[in-house]
């Protein structure tokens, strides 16, 4: 019975899904593992020991307390290293859902660090720009969230729009529209009053929401994860992922979404108004990257640099690995985003307390992704599909059985003539 029910387990996609990201991680670990003791190998100032601390951290630095005084590696509970992976996780684990939501409907949103962008910009100008000396700083939040995920809802309908009307490649308009957010972002921060004049080494940043009182509330976690940057943004993100997989699982508006990614044409030939699922779901997208902007810079102990035109953000690209190793599901898009901020707190660590750099945990990361990619292929491979000739052997076996009561049917052939006969006088007849 055990094993029937293990076996049932295993022939379950999800499960499959499951263990093809789990594939990809240890892949991608290994490889990191194995590059970490090539280098140190090579490296007369590392040594094998050096290498062996390096891959432990690789592995576990999330957990690494530093070294002691006779500089042995130290272990344990480590609030401030938990407290800011579970702050890096939540920006990525609404840029996933950003990407997740859009693919589900067919669409590639890689216009997630534009999204990103605006709502940054909007956010911060909302949250600096009321006084808190009139406004509660709750209410200042609650209208700085919501103002940036608006922004953003409307910056990615546009991709969405040029899609359903023109049928331009979505992928064309997203690359179109982070470049122009980028330009927009630096050109309006340039001619504002919202840059940090204060501090004289800080003029090319934004100055932080706590210049004007407004922070995320630590809702507790300042308790459990005391000196880190954690905040209640966490616990907003893990909302909104959960929210996103009941509306995409449990609902007919969902369901209609899933329709046009699977078939846009049939989708429409059911009724279903897929021009208009896109425009939506492109919004959705843009707003749930938004939100992930707005969770990170109103945390109040983040500054943004508002010369962007140079560059991207990168928290909007790393949504596209989180999405596609957890599958698109807005549940395990929460762990992939833990496992990929636990790797950025890693390469901290490995740059700190050993003579790597932070680096390395690059390349465990695309190797992952690179892999990821494949998933559908190591699904296939976990997949023991019988052969065709079984099969056949199989179904032949019972027809075989049901022949013999088919031949009492054949006894009666004399009455044929008469009939035969009736039909060629019916045809001469006429």
């Amino acid at each position: 019975m055990k094993k029937n029910a293990l076996a049932a387990l295993y022939e379950k996609d999800g499960t499959k899904k499951v263990l093809s990201s789990l594939i990809s991680i240890v892949a991608g670990l290994l490889v990191g593992g194995i590059a970490v003791l090539i280098v140190g190998l090579c490296n007369e100032k590392i040594s094998l020991s050096g290498a062996w601390d390096g891959i432990r951290i690789i592995f576990a630095g999330i957990f690494s307390t530093g070294r002691d005084a006779a500089g042995t590696l130290t272990w344990g509970f480590n609030a401030v290293n938990l407290g800011n992976m579970l702050f890096r996780a939540t920006p990525l684990i609404m840029t996933g859902l950003s990407v997740a939501v859009a693919f589900k409907t067919g669409l590639f949103n890689i216009g997630a660090p534009g999204q990103y962008l605006v709502s940054t910009m909007v956010t911060l100008m909302v949250a600096l720009s009321i006084p808190s000396s009139a406004v509660p700083v709750g209410v200042i939040w609650v209208l700085a969230f919501l103002a940036g995920c608006l922004s953003g809802a409307l910056w990615g309908a546009i991709p969405g729009l040029v899609k359903a009307l023109l049928n331009i490649n979505e992928v064309l308009a997203c690359i179109m529209t982070n470049w122009i957010a980028a330009s927009l972002v630096t050109w309006l921060f340039d001619i504002s009053n919202f840059k940090n004049v204060t501090e004289s080494t800080k003029t090319g940043y934004i100055y932080k929401t706590t210049y004007n009182g407004v922070a995320t509330a630590k809702m507790g976690l300042d308790k459990l994860f005391p000196n880190s940057q954690v905040n209640g943004g966490i616990l907003i993100a893990i909302v909104f992922a959960i929210a996103v997989y009941v509306m995409m699982s449990k609902t007919t508006f969902g369901y209609q979404l899933k329709a046009c990614g699977s078939n846009r044409h049939a989708a429409r030939y059911a009724g279903i108004a897929d021009k208009r699922n896109i425009v939506i779901s492109m919004a959705i997208a843009g707003g749930l990257s938004a939100a992930g902007a707005s969770l990170y810079y109103l945390s109040g102990n983040t500054e943004f640099f508002w010369s962007t035109y140079q560059s991207l953000p990168a928290i909007g690209f790393n949504g596209i690995p989180v999405a596609m190793l957890a599958s698109c599901n807005p549940v395990g898009i929460i762990f992939t985003a833990l496992f990929m901020s636990m790797l950025d707190i890693s390469g901290l660590q490995l740059t700190n307390l050993t003579a790597y750099n932070e680096y390395i945990t690059d390349v465990i990361i695309s190797v992952i992704v690179y892999l990821s990619a494949f998933s559908l292929a190591i699904r296939m491979m976990l997949s023991r599909k019988k052969k065709p000739h079984a099969h056949v052997e199989e179904t032949a076996a019972p027809a075989a059985d049901a022949a013999p009561p088919e031949e009492p049917a054949e006894e009666p052939t004399e009455p044929a003539e008469p009939v035969t006969v009736q039909t060629e006088e019916g045809g001469d007849q006429a």
